[in-house]
């Protein structure tokens, strides 16, 4: 399931703070909040971490794809439990599941009557059976949410990713058989917290979610409401801004590469990882890949503890169980993580630029948590952490972004106070919770390391101050191109000596600088017979990531 549909590329870089937010005095705030979250995203940001569960004909295969090529009188999960299903995501400490109703193959869970291809014609409780039924009853019985995975593409059927058809006939066809799918889907089981149509869809959903089921998050898509991080390794970038552009989020493939703090549209980033990674099905050659609780903790600090959510698939098996070894290490995991975070040292709320935590005496912290109020958008955009010890005050730590979460481990000390110190922000801050824990243990070694990306729109990378892109394939039509720069650390300040060249011609003319932006270089591209490369100086940044989108 190599994210999302497309070829996968990787290119290390995350998204730092652009230009535009100020660094001073009380009030003298400058930059926008643009990006405000709804009730629902609010909502479901809150819920952190969930358990995606995939489950398909590929898993009588040994591989990740359905080869279409098991008998369906073969899929009969004699032991099926989704309450074993339920009762791993409550220790794992996920508080919903998105379950695999559809995968690529085209094979349906549920009682369908769009395709043959589907449970009913399995010998599974004599071809009555309902697993996406199940789920949702344990789901209700564990006060857990529902969440789907509807694939659009069909291998069954013939439809590509992204539900893309090779006639308009066979498109006509699958939309309807598609939509009738999915209005099965949004009408039988509840409310639905999240939909995954992993790669996009073609097909016209949108009248279907707004009458079915308006309140449920949209993975993917013209109306996607979260966006895939960019990798399948587990980690988020940091910053992981929530806002992006309005052009880019109606792409319906962003990635967390594409955040900007300034961008109108708040779209959060979901990270999804494979407790058997990189294998997303499980198998009888995967047991080996379980990750263990080391590497989870590591995925939790860098993916919720960068302000995104965390979705760790656990894989069922030709039983219809959750394997042993799998479960062992969820509820291990979960369990450690209420124990680091369950009990704080302290904690508060407040706003303005300067919060202090005062203790009630000494005490040995070393984790910071963050939370600002995202009703009111993300408007931190640098601090410092401090600590005050008999009577003196000193730095402990520092950040950009805090948004929904960070977590920030630090020195472990004694002391008796701790303070917040907004040092860059584009509106008064609004601290929802600042608090300390003593973890008692060392954080994981990488957590504060940079995570690789992958981005629809990703031209190339920039090293030593210096780039040159070769944007050839890239660019389809004689238009203006927005060029991009994302910096791994630190921030963009300027870029210079830029040269385009269109053949062995080039013409300063055709680059122009976007206002106020020094992360920005618009190109007028004139001509697509010939070779397009553009070269140029990067200020402030050593090294990053170049996006290059269509205007």
């Amino acid at each position: 399931m190599k994210r999302r549909g497309f070829l996968y590329g990787v290119a290390a870089g995350v998204v730092a703070s652009r230009a535009g937010a100020w660094t001073g005095a009380l009030g003298e705030y400058k930059g926008v909040v643009r990006a405000l979250p709804s009730a629902k995203e609010r909502a479901w940001q809150d819920l952190e971490v969930g358990m995606f569960v995939h489950f398909a004909p590929n898993t009588w295969q040994d591989v990740e794809s359905d080869n279409l090529s098991t008998p369906l009188s073969e899929i009969d999960p004699k032991n099926l439990s989704t309450d074993q299903w339920a009762q791993t995501a409550v220790a794992l400490g996920a508080r919903y599941i998105v379950f695999v109703a559809k995968h690529q193959g085209g094979f349906c869970m549920w009682q369908t009557k769009t395709t043959e291809y589907s449970i009913r014609n399995t010998p599974w409780k004599d071809g009555k059976g309902d697993v996406l039924r199940e789920v949702e009853a344990s789901c209700r019985k564990y006060g857990l949410k529902l969440g789907v995975y509807v694939c659009p593409r069909d291998d069954h059927f013939g439809a590509g990713t992204g539900g893309v058809c090779k006639t308009l006939e066979l498109q006509a066809k699958y939309d309807a058989m598609y939509r009738e799918q999915l209005t099965e889907v949004f009408t039988r089981y509840g409310e639905l917290v999240e939909i995954w149509f992993d790669g996009s869809t073609v097909t016209p959903v949108g009248d279907l979610l707004a009458k079915y089921q308006p309140g449920a998050m949209v993975f993917q898509g013209p109306q996607a409401t979260i966006r895939w991080v960019g990798n399948e390794d587990g980690f988020a970038p940091y910053p992981c801004w929530n806002g992006i552009d309005a052009a880019e989020a109606k792409s319906g493939t962003a990635t967390a590469l594409d955040s900007d703090p300034n961008g109108s549209v708040w779209l959060p980033s979901e990270v999804d990882v494979s407790i058997r990674r990189p294998n997303w099905f499980w198998s009888t050659k995967n047991a080996n890949k379980v990750l263990t609780l080391d590497q989870l903790m590591s995925i939790y600090y860098r993916s919720v503890g960068r302000g995104a959510q965390l979705l760790l698939n656990i894989p069922a098996n030709r039983e219809g169980l959750l394997s042993d070894p799998d479960c062992r290490v969820a509820a291990a995991f979960g369990a450690e993580v209420k124990r680091r975070f369950g009990s704080p040292v302290g904690m508060r709320s407040g706003k303005g630029e300067s919060i202090e935590l005062k203790l009630a005496k000494p005490m040995r912290i070393d984790t910071v948590v963050l939370q600002e109020e995202i009703a009111l958008g993300e408007r931190v955009r640098g601090y410092r952490l401090e600590a005050r010890t008999g009577g003196s005050w000193k730095e402990i730590g520092a950040g950009s972004a805090i948004g929904h979460k960070r977590i920030q481990p630090v020195e472990s000390q004694v002391v008796d106070a701790v303070r917040l110190v907004v040092t860059e922000a584009a509106a008064a801050p609004m601290i929802r919770t600042l608090a300390v824990f003593d973890t008692v243990v060392a954080p994981p070694a990488d957590w504060d390391a940079v995570s690789s990306l992958w981005s629809a729109n990703l031209v190339g990378k920039w090293a030593a101050g210096s780039f040159s892109l070769d944007l050839t394939k890239a660019v389809h039509a004689a238009t203006e191109y927005l060029l991009r720069f994302h910096p791994v650390a630190g921030a963009v300040t300027g870029l210079r000596d830029v040269m385009l060249q269109i053949g062995e011609a080039s013409n300063p003319a055709l680059v122009k600088r976007v206002p106020g932006r020094s992360d920005e270089l618009l190109l007028d591209i004139t001509g697509l017979d010939k070779t397009i490369r553009v070269s140029g100086k990067v200020e402030g940044a050593e090294s990053g990531s170049v996006t290059l989108e269509r205007r």
